[in-house]
């Protein structure tokens, strides 16, 4: 198939790509503009690993074709820690002992920065809920959840 030209931003820079549109936004992200942070996991959107956040919502990566980024806002773990929300969660995550292996890590913050968008102030259920798309092996999700809840109450 022929490539095709996309416009959109990513971690608040303008881009403007020629991209195969089979192409998943993974791959764009990892291969072509070197933001390796999102983590391939399974490769059928039912770990979370590859999360980022387009137009404000989580979106498995692994599941968006390359034609689907034409006019989107994109952020990748790389540029979280630009944004005001993204630093907070940042740092929360490293003081509650949220980050272990690191595997799951980008895709479970950027499951986080969307839910805080939303919500500045969730409940646990709804960081549950949130997190249910992300799959973590190693905290048994406790430090994670009271990351997420430290970030938010860090916020004004």
């Amino acid at each position: 198939m022929k490539d095709m030209q996309v416009h959109c931003r990513i971690n608040g820079e303008e881009k403007l790509l020629r991209v195969n549109p089979n192409k998943r936004l993974l791959d764009v992200l990892r291969e072509d503009l070197s933001l390796t942070g999102t983590k391939e996991g399974c490769g059928v959107g039912e770990c979370g690993a590859c999360t980022v956040v387009v137009d404000r919502l989580a979106v498995n990566a692994c599941l968006m074709t390359a034609v689907q980024m034409d006019g989107t806002e994109i952020w990748t773990v790389e540029g979280l820690e630009a944004l005001p929300i993204g630093a907070k969660l940042q740092e929360a995550f490293a003081q509650n002992g949220a980050v272990q292996c690191g595997f799951c890590t980008p895709g479970m913050l950027m499951s986080a920065y969307a839910l805080l968008l939303k919500n500045p102030h969730p409940g646990e259920e709804e960081i549950r809920t949130a997190i249910s798309g992300n799959i973590c092996r190693c905290t048994g999700y406790t430090p994670i959840i009271a990351a997420i809840e430290d970030a938010a109450s860090r916020t004004p």
